[in-house]
């Protein structure tokens, strides 16, 4: 199912929200700009390397001291169009909700930390990995958390493919969890398997992750439901 919209409507225009759909749009459309035997190095300089920030973590050093900054980049930079427009929509619909009931300031820290325990998630999982994480899906599953706390009687609209893109509305909660048991039995599956081909996959622990952190914290970051 694809969420399109839900109910209730945010009482206040979601401004950071609004702000950080912008901002991942801009640098997707930088990386369209990059040539593409470029683009590995720049997820590279920019993303989480699994494999390098735990040697750091194990030995700091100051020169790479910035390692520490990229689980905060790397929820800027997607893969591909269906990366972006996923996490985008995701953003879309569920975000505005949860900033109206934190306030934007809280709401902007609860994403960026979210995110970034997403990505810490995924890196201990895996800490050999010398593919970058990349994408703000990890953010993203903890306002689903969030979301599933300070809107326990939320309806979503979503349209399903293999019933012709009918709307249908659901219960957010039934949605939410949905998604989450699938980020639950997609890790499990993954856990021992070995990157083919050098490619990525999907990072569900960072799913996980983030959505454990938007769960544990949303009662604490809420000014009003």
């Amino acid at each position: 199912m694809i969420p399109i919209g839900d109910s209730p409507r945010s009482r206040t225009v979601p401004y950071v929200t609004y702000g950080l759909i912008l901002a991942n749009i801009a640098v997707f459309v930088y990386e369209l700009g990059i040539p593409f035997a470029d683009l590995n190095r720049f997820f590279l300089d920019w993303g989480v390397v699994p494999a390098i920030l735990t040697d750091y973590l194990a030995s700091p050093t100051p020169g790479e001291a910035d390692e520490l900054l990229r689980p905060l980049t790397a929820q800027f930079l997607h893969a591909g169009w269906l990366h972006i427009a996923g996490n985008m929509l995701f953003l879309w619909v569920f975000g505005d909700n949860v900033e109206d009931a934190m306030g934007p300031r809280r709401y902007l820290l609860f994403y960026l930390a979210a995110g970034y325990i997403a990505a810490l998630a995924q890196v201990y999982t895996d800490t050999s990995e010398v593919i970058p994480l990349v994408g703000a899906s990890g953010a993203i599953a903890g306002v689903l958390g969030a979301y599933l706390v300070l809107y326990p009687r939320a309806t979503v609209v979503a349209i399903v493919p293999f019933l012709f893109f009918l709307p249908l509305r659901v219960p957010a909660p039934a949605l939410i969890a949905v998604w989450f048991l699938t980020q639950v039995f997609s890790g499990v599956a993954t856990i021992g398997m070995e990157t083919v081909g050098g490619e990525g996959g999907t990072a569900w622990f960072a799913h996980i992750g983030g959505f454990v952190a938007g769960l544990a914290s949303a009662r604490l970051l809420a000014l009003r439901r």
